[in-house]
């Protein structure tokens, strides 16, 4: 009873107390939070409360919701009524607590999940390891030695080590995505403006997403469907339908008419050869052989780079100027060379976006998903600052988001699903799909996690 579905369905037909449950998971924080460092709040008297509630509403012949009594926590920079949003910062630490949930976290609420606390991540969501110089590091379950990636790190680190089976995160440049692949978990970034942000601390608002990390595909598509749904406090949420996807998580579905392909050229370099491997081995279990260019995406990324400086470093533009010792010293520096960026640079890399999202347009006129490596490195260890890959030194951090940076740049659907590879660190393959279309993208993950290609393993 690992996964968030199975652990609903059992507080729903009464064979476990719902507080059962959320002290058995607030048991699991306290015995290994000390050594992971995943969770900077748990909102333990909250936490049984709720789920006392849940109960109640069981034993009065209610249905409590599609996700009752499931424990979740959260990235520290979505608002929980009573708790100061530190977006990982030393500077929020001193701002009120939030009086208001954000919506994801009302919307798994109201579906019965019972939030336990707030975890760990880079700064202001501005990284790609959660070694947070005020909060710690977050450690990789499968190895303590190594990162577990970000900046959504205490996310990913919470699924894997079997703390909770379901939290939220956030990415911009591939943060949840990079952290699920080093962790060996599953991570989604819907559609840009599917989900609502409301009441998360952003870094880059035309970039940032929010998404789900889980144990299994029916976990990541349930999730989805609780968040979706249009929201007036923010603003680029669609008001489009939402998209059914619980239908599509069937471990028996026919995905003979969905065209798949594997993306080369960017995509196949700068990568350790089992980064490539990996993606090899999904395109085997569902006898892929086609391969697709996605036009210019060393572009796209480098614009990405300019875009996400620039708009976070005008975000926090007064505390720069007034508290820079304050800031995290990673983090700062690069708010500080974002606030030199030419705005010629800013409007250049916006103009090259809407080419290169035309040019995308065309690609998924010819494939629906789209195939290619999450990470090009497993988990490095904690502190480290360069590697050797391909023959060439890189710095290790930006390094990370080499494939997921060209695909948030124009918000499309990605799910990064878990590689698990003998005797060694997991690896992550992404699931690509144009627009809105996340039921495309959940049943390809489906078929790969029946067939047993794709899984968690929960340490």
């Amino acid at each position: 009873m690992n996964d968030a579905v199975s652990i609903a369905a059992a507080v729903r037909e009464g064979k476990v107390s719902a507080v059962e449950v959320i002290k058995s998971a607030l048991a699991r924080i306290a015995a290994r939070d000390d050594e992971l460092n995943c969770f900077t709040a748990v909102t333990a008297e909250a936490a049984l409360v709720d789920a006392a509630r849940i109960d109640r509403e069981i034993a009065q012949g209610n249905n409590p919701g599609v996700l009752a009594g499931v424990p979740f926590a959260v990235k520290n920079l979505f608002d929980i009524t009573g708790l100061i949003t530190l977006a990982g910062s030393k500077i929020n630490a001193e701002n009120p607590a939030a009086t208001q949930d954000a919506t994801a976290i009302a919307k798994l609420k109201r579906s019965g999940a019972v939030l336990v606390g707030a975890l760990n991540m880079d700064e202001y969501a501005y990284g790609f390891v959660t070694e947070n110089s005020h909060y710690g590091a977050t450690h990789n379950p499968h190895d303590l030695q190594r990162v577990a990636g970000g900046s959504s790190g205490g996310s990913a680190a919470a699924v894997a080590a079997g703390l909770v089976p379901l939290t939220l995160g956030s990415d911009t440049n591939g943060s949840i995505r990079v952290p699920a692949a080093l962790c060996g978990v599953f991570g989604f970034k819907p559609t840009y403006g599917r989900l609502s942000r409301a009441g998360v601390a952003l870094f880059s608002s035309s970039f940032d997403h929010i998404g789900p990390f889980a144990r299994s595909v029916q976990d990541i598509a349930t999730a989805f469907d609780v968040l979706q749904g249009e929201d007036d406090r923010d603003p680029i949420c669609t008001k489009r339908l939402p998209v059914e996807t619980l239908h599509v998580t069937s471990l028996h579905q026919d995905i003979s008419d969905i065209r798949i392909a594997i993306a080369d050229d960017y995509f196949t370099k700068g990568a350790e050869p089992e980064a490539l491997a990996a993606v090899q081995k999904v395109a085997e279990a569902l006898d892929v052989t086609e391969y697709i260019t996605i036009p210019e995406a060393h572009r796209a990324r480098a614009a990405a780079f300019v875009i996400t400086a620039s708009e976070g470093a005008n975000l926090h533009l007064d505390k720069l100027r007034l508290r820079p010792q304050d800031f995290d010293p990673a983090t700062r520096d690069r708010f500080l060379a974002g606030a030199l960026i030419p705005s010629s640079w800013y409007l250049q890399a916006q103009r090259f976006r809407r080419w290169y999202r035309d040019r995308v347009r065309e690609v998924f006129q010819n494939v629906d998903v789209i195939l290619a490596p999450t990470t090009p490195i497993s988990a490095p260890l904690i502190g480290q600052q360069t590697m050797i890959v391909d023959g060439e030194e890189i710095l290790v951090r930006p390094h990370l988001g080499l494939f997921t940076q060209p695909l948030s740049f124009i918000g499309l659907p990605v799910l990064s699903v878990p590689i698990q590879q003998q005797n060694t660190l997991p690896l992550g393959v992404q699931l690509i799909a144009a627009p809105d279309n996340e039921a495309l993208i959940l049943s390809v993950a489906s078929v790969l996690e029946a067939r047993g290609v794709v899984s968690v393993k929960v340490l």
